[in-house]
């Protein structure tokens, strides 16, 4: 695993153990950037189910302001601020340990993107949508990118978030929603 451009470009980054982490290949991550390249820079970023903190850690890499990372796990928490350490992009990030639907409630600041990629079939990619939607955390013409099965149906958000089609890289899809403004 590898950050693909940017000021971090070429840096290998840590990996979790076991199964519980299921890192974005590279090949659906380099798919995912090519389509928001340009709703980065300058932008504050919610990395919501962080793990190995991959996306985030590629946002800030090519410029975007901030990101917020948030993981339930402690050890996927440690790792993600090594992640940062070894990419020196440590001063525009914050890392929460905290369950991601939980920590959604607390905050009180808008996100220009939202990176969510759970756990497969756990129920909490809904959740957090619906969740999203409904406390108003994403910045007017902002961007929700979702990670999924191919098979996985995608929701729909009440107006002002339009679905965008599907992007298909083998079996994971990758979805956006954005906010019009």
């Amino acid at each position: 695993m590898r950050v693909i451009t940017g000021t971090a470009r070429g840096r290998r980054l840590g990996e979790l153990e076991g199964m519980d982490t299921r890192p974005t290949y590279d090949r659906v991550k380099e798919g995912m950037f090519n389509i928001i390249q340009f709703d980065i820079e300058g932008r504050r970023v919610l990395d919501l189910f962080g793990g190995t903190g991959q996306l985030g850690i590629e946002c800030l890499s090519r410029g975007a302001a901030h990101c917020t990372f948030v993981d339930q796990r402690r050890d996927a928490v440690r790792l993600m601020k090594e992640n940062l350490k070894v990419c020196d992009v440590e001063d525009r990030a914050t890392v929460v340990q905290s369950d991601a639907i939980g920590y959604l409630s607390t905050i009180r600041e808008k996100y220009h993107l939202i990176f969510l990629d759970p756990p497969y079939d756990s129920g909490l990619l809904e959740a957090a949508l619906k969740k999203i939607a409904s406390i108003d955390i994403l910045a007017e013409n902002g961007i929700i990118v979702c990670e999924s099965r191919t098979e996985h149906p995608m929701m729909q958000l009440p107006e002002p978030f339009v679905r965008s089609k599907d992007y298909r890289y083998g079996k994971i899809k990758v979805n956006l929603y954005r906010k019009e403004g």
